[in-house]
């Protein structure tokens, strides 16, 4: 059986239960492996679409929103540093759909392993959310962790 060489430790976050049980994850293996961890946090370009056009941020909305995630990611990656115990934790935003632009940065920085939070979505709920976590699962090159949140069913 080949053994886990986990150098490059990706772990997309989105500031939910789900995302910090991930992290906490992530952290440990991180320090157990000596690997590198990097946060991700990956949104989608806010708009909406009507039968007449679609409306996207202006971007001074989309600005104070980078600035907003920006904040976010380096609180994340502070605690991180502090759960890992080692300055080899960064953080990095993408703008995309998330599954893809996470696939993609896992990729780009050739992880050996994703550890990602899951909301555990089924029904009507995961037929109109979707599932972030179910994309990525499929399109990965490499492992993949899934993490539920503690109490979770």
């Amino acid at each position: 059986m080949p053994t886990a060489d986990w150098k490059r430790i990706v772990c997309p976050i989105d500031f939910s239960d789900a995302s910090r049980a991930a992290m906490e994850v992530a952290a440990d293996l991180a320090r157990r492996f000596g690997a590198e961890l990097m946060l991700l946090h990956a949104y989608p370009v806010p708009g909406y679409t009507f039968p007449d056009g679609s409306v996207v941020a202006s971007p001074k909305m989309m600005q104070e929103l980078a600035d907003e995630a920006q904040r976010h990611v380096e609180e994340w990656r502070r605690e991180a540093e502090k759960l890992v115990g080692a300055p080899r934790v960064t953080a990095d935003r993408a703008v995309g759909e998330p599954a893809a632009e996470i696939v993609a940065a896992a990729k780009a920085r050739g992880a050996d392993l994703l550890v990602l939070g899951t909301h555990g979505r089924t029904g009507l709920e995961h037929a109109l959310l979707g599932s972030i976590a179910e994309r990525v699962v499929r399109r990965a090159h490499c492992p993949v962790l899934t993490v539920r949140p503690p109490g979770h069913r």
